[in-house]
Parts: structure tokens; C-alpha cells; sequence
């Protein structure tokens, strides 16, 4: 204390070194690797949908071999309901399992159980097979959650997963479009055949293409490399059971947009599922023409997807819900118009389908940020695996509702649900 100031400067401590993760990383490696799993991601989940929405092409000709409406509702539920609990488990062990391994197993398993309804005609043996298929697509996108968020910074992750989420609108536009010219020349089974065999060998391409964080390639956590310090601290480290279970079921935010996602997913996959078949039948198109405009459904949603990502990245900086709030309103209205468009007007329809396409695709993108946003990197697997189970929850609502809805008051029935369901997740974004 009672030192002078010349002792009190040979006193001083040195200067700390701050050492710099990037230092001697090459940062064109590291966006070549980002780039590698983004494709690896889009062209892997692609996949998962070949193998999935297969079945949606196939039902108006289970419908003409005897499959009643209802019978085709009952297994598009129990389908959905097993995957969103498959979703939630997976989810789990995602977040403490290496995504490339455990998104490739689902992937050969959806192919796998995708090939065998070919044999399996008969309602339980169907159900059975399509069951096993729903466990194994389950495994699909926790994972690439897991690596969006990992190799994605907090303040890109809008945009890049809403293009990593663009995978559902190419498998979905691919299978609707190249299943319906399938089954018009080949038959039904070929629309099972032919995406199982292509998915079995793009198993091995996502493998080789995929890594699970850049820890992998000895590369800093993205954190470090886009400057984004003040986000997490890049420990990849998982997280206990218990702070695991904490982030994700103590979040009420979470459980809002987990509701929210319920209702998006009664219109995105009701549409996806009943298209084809409402089409043909309430529009008169021929099945060919409504796998075509089904696939541009899916493409629309590609755009709106990544239109939504942007904008709550750019324009409302990082904020999701009034974003998923309008897409949702406009949804409502345009649901209605496609709904009560006079069978004849086909360019008509395509347009109305395709902004159905591009308004619910952009709340279901905003959920898997949102959940990221609220749980952080280290619990995403979970959270998304938790509003996965909502939505799942929301698909096999839209399969056994609409198909007894449409047998007992029409096409009608089946329309109302929807529309009623995209203002009431309206009204949970909006909080």
C-alpha cells in the first residue's frame, strides 16, 4: 500500500495474450465447408420426402383398389402421431448423437420400409410398414437442425434455414411432380419403387458430404468466425438431462410457437396430402396435371420459406412472430379463394395453390428459428423435436379430420377446417 509509483509500475502485471480462434484457419475452407453442408442438408432431407410424400400420389389408387376416405385418414393420423412422438425421442438423442450418423440411418430406414408397401396392400400390413417408415423420417431433420446451428451464426440462422428448410419444397415439388408421370406410366407401385431406390444411394452421397459441427475438420465454432462473440461461447459440450429439460419445457415462448406450429401443419400437410385427390375429384383435373400443380405448392414454398427468413433477419431483426402472424392472416384468405374458385379456372388454381404454398411455408421456417432462438444450439435438436410433435400432432389431425369431414359434408367440411386453423395460428404467433 504504501509503495511508490516507479514500484508500482515494475509491480504491474504483463499484458494478457488474446489469442485468436481464427488464427491460422483458412476462413475459405470454412465457407467451403458451410456451403458443403447446406447442400448436404437440402439434398438430404430432399430425400427423406421422396420416400414420404409418396404415399399422398398413391391414395386415388388405394382409393380405386377399395381404401375408403376415412381408412386413408386413419393412416395419415397414426402415421403423423407416431412421427411427432418419433420427432420429440429423436430429437433428444440427437442433440447428444453425431447428426451425419444418425440422419443417414433414418434415411435408409424411410427407404427401406418405403420399398416394402409394394407388397404390403393389405390395411394392417400397409399400416405396419408405413409406421416403420414414420419412426425412421423422424430421424431426418432434428439433425439437420442440429448442424444449422451449429455451422450458422445466430444472426444468419433466418435466412440459411430457411434455405437448409428449402429441402422440404424440392423433395415435395420433385415427388408431386415426377410421382404423378410415374404412376400415369408405370403404375402406383413405381412411385414407391423408383424414390426408394434413389434414396438408398443418396444415403452414401449425404454421408460423405455431411459433418456434425466444424470441431470435425478442427475448425473454430461460427461464433468465432462470423464475430458473434456475444452469442454462445462455442462449447460443444452437451448439455445435462437437467438444464437440457429445463431450456426446453420451462420456455413458455416455446410452447406458444409450439401451438402455432400445430395449426400451420393442419394446412401445410392436410394440403399436401388431400391435393391431389381434391383436385381430381372437387376440380376434375386429371391425376398427372394435379401432381403438377401440387408440385408447384411446393415450390411456392421454397420462396415463401426464405422470403420470411429474410425479412425477420433484415426487417425485424431477429423478431419471428409478426412475420408468421401476417403469413398466416393472408394464408386465411388465400385458402378461400382456392377453395371457392369454380372448377374449370386450372390457371386459376395454380396461382391460389402456389400462395397457399408460399404463405404456409413461411411460419413453418419462422418455427424451427424460433425454437432455435429460444432454446439456443444446444438444445435445438429437443426444441425442434418438441415443435415437431406439434406439428406432427396438426398433420394427423388434418388426415383423420379431413377425410371423415369430406365424407360426411364434402369438400366443404375439409376447407372450413383449414381456414379455421390458419387464424388460430394467427392468433398464437401474434402473442
Amino acid at each position: 500500500k504504501a509503495a511508490s509509483a516507479p514500484q508500482l509500475k515494475k509491480l504491474s502485471l504483463p499484458k494478457m495474450r488474446v489469442i485468436d480462434p481464427m488464427k491460422g484457419v483458412s476462413r475459405a475452407n470454412y465457407r467451403y465447408w458451410r456451403i458443403r453442408i447446406l447442400a448436404g442438408i437440402v439434398m438430404g432431407y430432399a430425400l427423406f420426402y421422396l420416400v414420404r410424400a409418396n404415399f399422398s400420389i398413391a391414395m386415388p389408387c388405394l382409393q380405386k383398389m377399395g381404401y375408403t376416405k376415412t381408412q386413408l385418414g386413419d393412416i395419415l393420423f397414426f402415421w403423423s402421431s407416431l412421427y411427432g412422438v418419433g420427432k420429440f425421442v429423436n430429437g433428444y438423442f440427437s442433440d447428444r448423437s453425431n447428426a451425419r450418423y444418425f440422419m443417414t440411418i433414418g434415411l435408409v430406414g424411410a427407404a427401406i420400409f418405403s420399398l416394402l408397401v409394394v407388397w404390403n396392400v393389405g390395411y394392417w400390413s400397409l399400416l405396419i410398414v408405413l409406421l416403420c417408415n414414420s419412426w425412421f423420417q423422424s430421424m431426418g431433420w432434428p439433425p439437420a437442425a442440429r448442424m444449422l446451428t451449429h455451422w450458422f451464426s445466430p444472426t444468419e440462422l433466418g435466412t440459411k434455414w430457411a434455405l437448409g428448410a428449402a429441402s422440404h419444397q424440392i423433395g415435395g415439388a420433385v415427388i408431386m411432380i415426377g410421382g404423378g408421370y410415374l404412376v400415369a406410366h408405370y403404375g402406383w407401385e413405381s412411385v414407391f419403387i423408383i424414390p426408394s431406390i434413389l434414396c438408398l444411394g443418396g444415403a452414401i452421397l449425404l454421408f460423405t458430404l455431411i459433418r456434425d459441427n466444424p470441431s470435425e475438420e478442427g475448425l473454430p465454432a461460427v461464433e468465432h468466425y462470423k464475430g458473434d462473440h456475444f452469442h454462445d461461447d462455442g462449447d460443444t459440450k452437451p448439455l445435462s438431462h437437467q438444464e437440457l429439460w429445463r431450456r426446453v419445457l420451462s420456455n413458455r415462448l416455446l410452447w406458444i410457437v409450439c401451438f402455432g406450429n400445430l395449426f400451420v401443419y393442419i394446412v401445410r400437410m392436410g394440403v399436401l396430402q388431400w391435393a391431389p385427390m381434391f383436385l381430381s375429384e372437387y376440380k376434375g383435373v386429371q391425376l398427372q396435371m394435379a401432381g403438377w400443380q401440387a408440385g408447384f405448392y411446393e415450390i411456392a414454398g421454397l420462396f415463401g420459406g426464405v422470403s420470411a427468413g429474410w425479412v425477420s433477419d433484415k426487417l425485424f431483426k431477429g423478431r419471428r412472430g409478426p412475420v408468421a402472424t401476417f403469413y398466416m392472416i393472408a394464408l386465411f384468405v388465400a385458402i378461400i379463394v382456392f377453395w371457392k374458385t369454380p372448377a374449370g379456372y386450372r390457371f386459376l388454381d395454380t396461382i391460389t395453390l402456389f400462395l397457399v404454398g408460399f404463405l404456409v411455408y413461411g411460419p413453418q421456417v419462422l418455427v424451427g428459428v424460433a425454437s432455435a432462438d429460444f432454446a439456443s444450439k444446444k438444445a435445438v435438436g429437443t426444441a425442434n423435436g418438441l415443435a415437431g410433435a406439434f406439428a406432427s400432432f396438426g398433420s394427423a389431425l388434418s388426415g383423420a379430420c379431413v377425410g371423415r369431414l369430406t365424407e360426411a359434408y364434402g369438400w366443404n367440411g375439409g376447407f372450413t377446417f383449414f381456414a379455421v386453423a390458419a387464424l388460430c395460428g394467427a392468433f398464437c404467433f401474434s402473442m
